[in-house]
């Protein structure tokens, strides 16, 4: 009975993945090829992809994306692994887990305006150099943001997705088996006299690379298709494809909605040429990196590499010190004039307007939060359960590991357009549940990937002793593997609320606007509104998860002990 109902489980979260993805692309498909009944247009036709193809700047565009999607991915995996090959084998390694992990739960939209605060023409860096007599120079020689080649949304996502690189990578490497062989590799190499950094790069990284092969090329197809950060920090006339596809799509004549559809089909043949591009780049690496492993050298540019961990460690320090004095800074300062870095009088009026705004808002941004949250924690349990209880064959098996990356493998401007076009068709009315789905659509692959790593940390022996002593399946899972994975459990329920709070997209395509959240908010102070009113909503962005994660690391301790419990 247990059994079935997690192989129940398991179909229907493969259901919540697919048939969004799967359903929403069909119906952007359809209006690329010239048929949308809405507006009239009733016979297929490629007019769609010509006037696409027609329009001013989609080459810029185009190649907009793809570099700054390509090229931020790149730099957040080098960067990952100069950080690991710097201090992998010491402690520090877990004081740079904590250190990094509050950019990972940053929403993007957040980070893109608390950027703004630090490095913009008058942001704290040219407040810090610039004196009363070159602000006309340093002004006007200012490329950030807005800068036309994308380089502000390169380096902005390379930021952004590096934390996430390093903590798979984290993840992976303490798997008992994998943690096992790399120490062991280590010996070896240590032994034939490799540095610690060659160790890495030739030993470490290619046990490790398959494993986060994937989540890899899901960062690198969400950076392509990226709307929150290109849309606040990008090039405007032409912005990024995906930009132009949101303007598409919100245009006030519907039919560019046929525009727009050919736009999204397109911007999957990007992150597509991105996803090939960087399997053939990591062919040429394989090819390379045999050479390295037989030509003798057991030091690999040590020097540089270090010196480059250090470099971005430091980075991240001075942006993450800084970041939290602006924001802060700007959210109470009622006239600061460039460039004094102090502002000349502070005020409580900007928290008094958000917080007479921001309570709807923030009410549905928890609701709805907790609400995706919790479900997708039970359901990966349950499918992750089904997983050990019933396994499936290797074909099936890599099919679920393929389908849990759909959504995040597939650019979110392609489907979430169709999949509203299907809500309509279907439930209309029912906007909090269209929500509802478009959130779990993003949070369920993130929470599996953090519940899945702790399945395999999961010391068997437990189970069979429970089972020795004739414990029954259920037994086992609400006795036995329940408490002992409660911290795990938590720490995946604040990830599902982090991913939940920071959507964007989906929650103003399914909501169609009626309901806003912190995030919608957010962004659309950062288009238009005060500076004071976006650093409140940035603290507000980011008050909110590290609330989640905080619950999550001290509940355990109230809740239930691991250690108390099997001793």
């Amino acid at each position: 009975m247990f059994t079935s109902f997690t192989v129940t489980a398991r179909w229907l979260l493969l259901c919540i993945l697919c048939v969004p993805v799967v359903g929403g692309f069909v119906g952007v498909v359809f209006p690329a090829l010239g048929y949308f009944p809405a507006i009239g247009a009733t016979q297929f036709s490629a007019q769609p992809f010509a006037t696409l193809f027609a329009t001013t700047g989609i080459a810029k565009m185009m190649l907009l994306s793809l570099f700054t999607g390509l090229g931020s991915t790149l730099l957040a995996f080098i960067g990952a692994c100069c950080l690991l090959a710097w201090c992998y084998q010491t402690r520090f390694v877990e004081k740079l887990q904590a250190l990094l992990s509050p950019f990972l739960v940053f929403p993007h939209a957040a980070a893109a305006i608390a950027l703004l605060f630090v490095l913009s023409p008058s942001g704290f860096f040219a407040r810090l150099f610039t004196t009363d007599n070159d602000i006309l120079v340093t002004t006007s020689a200012h490329s950030f943001p807005h800068d036309p080649y994308g380089l502000s949304v390169l380096f902005a996502l390379a930021l952004k997705e590096l934390p996430f690189i390093l903590l798979m990578a984290l993840g992976v490497m303490s798997q008992p088996i994998v943690a096992k062989k790399i120490s062991g590799y280590s010996k070896v190499g240590a032994s034939l006299g490799y540095s610690s950094v060659a160790r890495f790069f030739l030993l470490v990284l290619p046990t490790i690379f398959p494993q986060i092969r994937l989540p890899l090329l899901a960062v690198l197809v969400f950076a392509t298709s990226n709307v929150e950060i290109p849309l606040i920090l990008g090039p405007n006339n032409p912005s990024t494809l995906a930009v132009a596809v949101l303007h598409w799509f919100n245009h006030i004549d519907l039919s560019m909605r046929l525009l727009g559809s050919a736009g999204a089909v397109l911007q999957v043949g990007i992150s597509s040429a991105a996803l090939g591009l960087f399997v053939v780049g990591e062919r040429i690496v394989v090819v390379l990196g045999r050479a390295l492993l037989v030509n003798g050298n057991r030091r690999l540019f040590d020097n540089a590499v270090v010196v480059t961990g250090v470099s971005i460690f430091a980075v991240y320090m001075v942006l993450i010190g800084t970041i939290m004095y602006s924001t802060f800074a700007y959210s109470v300062a009622s006239y600061w004039v460039f460039p004094n870095l102090l502002p000349e009088d502070t005020t409580w009026l900007h928290w008094q307007t958000v917080v007479n705004a921001i309570e709807k808002p923030l009410s549905n941004t928890l609701v709805l939060g907790g609400l995706v949250s919790t479900s997708s924690v039970l359901l990966v349990l349950f499918a992750l359960e089904s997983q050990m209880l019933k396994p499936t064959k290797r074909v099936m098996s890599f099919v679920f590991s393929v389908s849990v990356f759909l959504p995040l493998l597939v650019p979110g401007v392609a489907f979430l357009y169709g999949l509203v076009w299907l809500q309509q068709l279907v439930l209309q009315s029912a906007t909090w549940f269209h929500t509802y789905i478009a959130h779990m659509v993003y949070v369920v692959p993130y929470v599996y990937l953090s519940l899945a790593v702790a399945y395999r940390k999961f010391d068997a022996r437990y189970i069979v002793v429970a089972q020795s002593l004739g414990k029954s399946p259920w037994q086992v899972f609400v006795y036995i593997k329940l408490p002992l994975m409660l911290g795990a459990i938590l720490i995946a329920w604040a990830l599902g609320l982090a991913i939940s709070f920071s959507q964007y997209l989906p929650t103003l395509l399914a909501s169609g606007g009626v309901i806003p959240t912190v995030t919608t908010e957010a962004v659309a102070s950062a288009s238009g509104s005060s500076t004071r009113l976006s650093a409140v909503y940035v603290i507000i962005q980011a008050t909110l998860p590290l609330i989640g994660f905080v619950l999550a690391w001290t509940l355990p301790r109230f809740m239930f002990n691991p250690k108390q419990g099997v001793s």
